[in-house]
């Protein structure tokens, strides 16, 4: 899937191996925890959460939940963000929101406002890349790959089929 102006920056078993070290990580600092809600940001956050959620699983005691959030990426003001399911309660859990990619950090702002009200124990912020280009007063929690490069370039990250991330 590689194009001539991208540039290969995790492989497939750099990611798995990136995941399970962020999946240590959740279960270090939330040990004392039963209950933590992963809630990944449609659609390669969730596919990430839900690769999360499998290693914590195996390397845990904690009941681990999934929740997906769907928003407008583009204009997150315009339309309502969903949660995914709506049955699971977060007061009093820790949430972790999930993406794949940390940039400004408008969109993990944006979705700040669907968990503030329904006062969770604690919010944290898990990333595969971050570019560190934050324009709004979020920080990763857990980052997978930390990436210094310039506004210009993008990074992509393929989670179906293939799995890798790129840099154009």
């Amino acid at each position: 899937m590689t194009h001539p102006h991208q540039h290969l920056i995790l492989d497939q078993a750099q990611i798995e191996q990136k995941v399970k070290r962020m999946a240590y990580e959740m279960y270090e600092y939330n040990f004392k925890e039963q209950d933590l809600v992963l809630a990944g940001i449609y659609q390669n956050g969730a596919i990430l959460a839900d690769m999360l959620a499998k290693e914590l699983r195996q390397i845990s005691p904690l009941n681990v939940q999934l929740l997906t959030i769907k928003l407008s990426k583009v204009s997150p003001l315009e339309k309502p963000i969903v949660l995914e399911p709506e049955t699971i309660t977060i007061a009093g859990k820790v949430v972790i929101i999930v993406d794949d990619v940390l940039n400004t950090g408008k969109t993990l702002a944006h979705t700040l406002n669907s968990f503030l009200p329904q006062n969770p124990k604690k919010v944290q912020i898990a990333t595969l890349v971050n570019r560190h280009h934050t324009l709004y007063p979020v920080a990763a929690t857990y980052t997978g790959f930390s990436l210094a490069t310039t506004l210009r370039e993008h990074v992509e990250v393929v989670l179906q089929d293939e799995v890798a991330a790129y840099l154009q």
